[in-house]
């Protein structure tokens, strides 16, 4: 990853994702992750290829960084190809190599309460909950879904009250928690097919 290194003992919040187009809401999380977690950066880790998307409307790598570049966000939310240089397209095997990479770095996963819901069709899901700390972000119509899907209760022992949140990074892995913030209703898929324009 070009550009300086993260300090030792920097907390730093990773949001995945094909950003096909970034949007209001990526910002809108990774704002919010800033805030009630308490973190120093947002990495924004834009895939070469999600594997549960199909590669027909996916926009070139480049022309996704390129978006993710160009939106409007946070002085510190950092746009980065991590995946395409550790040649990863599985969220399980990013983390592990980020892990090694930086070792000094306190890592939160953070990703939609829609993906919660989904998690499980992911490859070892569930070693992603017992790499980095997980932060779920309330999303219209998937909260209650979220709630009691089979990765809310496969980790519910481990579960971080949302008052709590903060206190995710002082915590050891698995540990998670659902963050109830500003939920816009807008997605990429949405851009595409021209019904929103943010």
């Amino acid at each position: 990853m070009g550009g300086r290194l993260p300090p030792k003992g920097s907390k730093v919040g990773l949001l995945g994702g094909s950003f096909n187009p970034a949007h209001k809401a990526h910002c809108q999380i990774s704002k919010e992750a800033l805030v009630h977690l308490g973190l120093d950066e947002v990495w924004w880790l834009v895939s070469p290829q999600n594997p549960l998307k199909d590669t027909k409307g996916m926009a070139p790598l480049a022309e996704r960084v390129n978006s993710a570049l160009s939106i409007p966000k946070h002085p510190k939310v950092r746009v980065t190809t991590i995946e395409s240089q550790v040649r990863s397209v599985y969220t399980a095997d990013t983390l592990s190599r980020l892990k090694q990479i930086f070792p000094w770095v306190d890592f939160t996963w953070l990703m939609g309460a829609d993906n919660l819901s989904q998690i499980p069709l992911w490859r070892d899901w569930q070693d992603i909950f017992n790499t980095v700390k997980v932060a779920v972000f309330a999303r219209p119509g998937y909260s209650l879904q979220a709630a009691n899907s089979k990765a809310a209760r496969r980790f519910r022992n481990v579960r971080v009250s949302e008052k709590l949140a903060r206190s995710l990074s002082t915590r050891v892995a698995p540990a998670w928690t659902i963050i109830h913030g500003q939920q816009l209703d807008i997605s990429s898929t949405a851009i595409r097919n021209g019904k929103r324009k943010d």
